[in-house]
């Protein structure tokens, strides 16, 4: 009866140990099967868990995107919306003499003096006719246009007519009168012809007399 009993006990001792074993395999089994975190995963392939370097710099903490520059201020470029032209009203107009002893050419600096009360615009080329006792005689432009010209309260710009000089003994052909055109104008203002008082006569193939684009001629040449 004592042998039958110890037999048995044994036996449950033998099946505990068995439970126990198994057990023990299958813990080992799931953490060897149980996902990593991604922390854990991100740090073994090198990638940052934020995710900043997908985004191209972004910040992985706030997502906002990086700002640009501001916007540099200054003044209004030549031409804005907010600057007019210049009217013929607006200006003072005014031509001297500016021919220098020796040059082949006689010239005249035309001065547009803004009289408004506020900047305005010039761009482009002024109109030019010379006032002669033959009839009138239009200048063409010459030179490349320069950029348009913001003339500010009280400020002058100048540009420069060219003509043949008389040099032929002959009487020629006698001006009396010089007539500008702002840019972009229709009205017109005759002044003085303040240059030599006659040109060659020419066989009419194209004018003699030129007029150069706004900033072609300094004050008094």
């Amino acid at each position: 009866m004592r042998a039958h009993k110890l037999t048995l006990a044994a036996l449950a001792v033998t099946a505990g140990l068995s439970l126990t074993a198994c057990q023990n395999d299958d813990s080992a089994d799931a953490a060897q099967s149980a996902p990593t975190s991604p922390t854990a995963a991100a740090s073994s392939t090198g990638e940052s868990g934020s995710g900043s370097a997908d985004q191209g710099g972004e910040s992985g903490s706030s997502g906002s995107k990086p700002t640009g520059g501001s916007k540099p201020t200054g003044s209004k470029p030549a031409g804005d919306a907010g600057t007019e032209r210049c009217r013929t009203d607006d200006l003072g107009i005014t031509a001297t003499d500016s021919t220098i002893g020796g040059d082949s050419e006689g010239s005249v600096a035309v001065a547009l003096k803004n009289k408004a009360g506020r900047d305005c615009t010039l761009a482009g080329y002024a109109g030019v006719d010379l006032k002669t006792d033959s009839g009138s005689v239009s200048a063409e432009r010459a030179g490349k246009a320069a950029d348009p010209v913001v003339l500010g309260k009280g400020k002058t710009v100048f540009f420069g007519v060219t003509y043949p000089m008389n040099t032929t003994g002959g009487s020629g052909v006698r001006v009396t009168g010089l007539v500008v055109t702002p840019p972009n104008e229709t009205k017109s203002v005759t002044l003085d012809w303040p240059g030599a008082g006659t040109l060659p006569v020419t066989d009419g193939s194209g004018s003699p007399v030129k007029v150069g684009p706004m900033g072609s001629a300094g004050q008094g040449g």
